[in-house]
């Protein structure tokens, strides 16, 4: 039986103020070409062979095989565009915002992954893409990505391409500004720093919505984490800010503030999501685990259980639409279960077509759920 709160999120999805009333969202700043790759355990023909289900039996065959030497076979699924950010400004564009995108999706020319996207989007690209090889299993995701050209990605080559009086209008005219993987933007920090001194400042009107999404800190030292929550928490002086986590990011969020465990259940992640947020004193935390998804802003906590999938088609960018669905709701002044309704159904779309849904086809996944 469906709740009210999925009965409130279908008729958004369905009305026609949803249809008529225009939101534009500014996304950045990454670009990838991602190769969706299986690895294959055992060949039957040429035409068929048994993938590696799970991330623990291709460990184990790694393993095995230390002191000798071994060979895996890659079958390419897919190529697609790739990076945080331009997954979920397609999401935004398909669920029915207006788009302008800066990242480093191809230079001097576009890459051809990105060409449709481009066509429906307006895109201002910095340098050339990264390009990650994803190895996707059932129970999870290897993304192994090549980021040199991400050094492009800095403060002098954004405001060469687009000057502080062009970033003050864009700013100014977005309901939504998504800033997403710092963890490979390597100069996002100084991006970060310089639009907060010298744009942020200068909006007027209504608070926007920021989401910032750090996407896997995992490797960066504990101490440049601390520092970017530091600039992210002054962000809430001139907007509404959301930071979104998955699991495993929330864990690394939780510890570099010095708070406790998190365990993998409903209550304990929207509780945790709540003390993040009372810590960087910010408008909202979300939290996407893969089964469901758990919210803290000033009004109290909620979470959602994310329509089940036991053979996802596709899990690279799950988590950026998600993002899509939840901030577009956000921005449309839904309420936070609600937005948690909208971001799992997105996202449980995704995993299920491999591809992005329009809303009409959203509201009929959460109608089915």
């Amino acid at each position: 039986m469906q709740s009210n709160v999925a009965k409130r999120t279908i008729t958004w999805l369905r009305s026609d103020a949803f249809r008529k009333t225009g939101r534009k969202a500014l996304v950045g700043f990454d670009g990838f070409v991602d190769t969706i790759v299986h690895i294959v355990k055992t060949r039957r023909s040429p035409n068929k062979f048994v993938r590696c289900e799970s991330m623990k039996e291709w460990a184990a065959r790694i393993a095995a095989a230390s002191g000798l030497s071994t060979n895996f076979e890659l079958v390419p699924q897919r190529v697609k565009l790739g990076g945080n950010g331009p997954i979920m400004a397609d999401a935004l564009d398909r669920l029915g915002c207006s788009v302008t995108y800066i990242g480093n999706l191809g230079k001097p020319a576009l890459h051809a992954v990105f060409a449709d996207f481009a066509k429906r989007a307006r895109v201002i690209s910095l340098a050339e893409p990264g390009f990650t090889d994803a190895f996707e299993f059932a129970d999870g995701k290897l993304m192994c990505s090549k980021l040199d050209s991400l050094r492009d990605v800095n403060w002098e080559n954004l405001v060469r391409h687009v000057p502080e009086p062009e970033l003050i209008r864009l700013f100014s005219e977005s309901d939504l500004i998504a800033m997403v993987n710092w963890t490979m933007l390597i100069n996002l920090t100084g991006i970060f720093s310089n639009l907060l001194a010298r744009i942020l400042p200068k909006l007027r009107g209504p608070r926007r919505w920021i989401l910032f999404d750090l996407a896997d800190p995992a490797k960066r030292p504990r101490r440049d984490l601390r520092g970017i929550l530091g600039i992210i928490r002054r962000y809430e002086r001139h907007a509404r800010v959301v930071l979104g986590l998955n699991l495993g990011e929330a864990r690394q969020v939780a510890t570099a503030l010095g708070l406790g465990g998190i365990e993998e259940k409903c209550d304990a992640v929207a509780q945790a999501a709540a003390a993040i947020r009372d810590t960087l004193g910010i408008d909202t935390v979300v939290i996407h685990p893969i089964q469901f998804a758990a919210a803290a802003d000033a009004g109290g906590t909620a979470h959602v259980t994310g329509p089940s999938c036991a053979r996802p088609k596709m899990t690279t960018g799950a988590g950026d639409h998600f993002n899509a669905g939840f901030c577009l709701a956000r921005i449309h002044g839904l309420g936070l279960a609600e937005s948690l309704h909208a971001g799992v159904g997105t996202s449980g779309f995704y995993v299920r077509r491999g591809k992005s849904p329009t809303a009409r086809e959203l509201a009929a996944l959460l109608q089915k759920s």
